[in-house]
């Protein structure tokens, strides 16, 4: 078992990270959206296709959020600790 402050630090610093990746991303009007070659990586651009801009910004604020809370949950001794294996 990883130390429960120690858990706790990593997913506010994820959540954190995913959720300062979705604001850059919403000011700039592109995000990232995975990769497309060995080391090329694909941006999904609200001018192009905003359909999907939308869904990747959805679906960085709701995974940030959900470390976040997890992390603050964590913290407070109400969830448990991550596992290393």
């Amino acid at each position: 078992m990883m130390p429960r402050w120690l858990s706790a630090i990593l997913l506010l610093g994820f959540g954190a990270g995913l959720l300062s990746v979705a604001w850059g991303g919403y000011r700039a009007g592109t995000l990232p959206g995975g990769a497309f070659g060995p080391f090329r990586s694909w941006h999904v651009s609200r001018e192009e296709n905003p359909l999907a801009f939308g869904l990747f910004l959805a679906l960085y604020v709701c995974a940030g959020f959900a470390l976040c809370v997890g992390g603050l949950l964590e913290s407070l001794g109400m969830a448990p600790a991550l596992r290393l294996r």
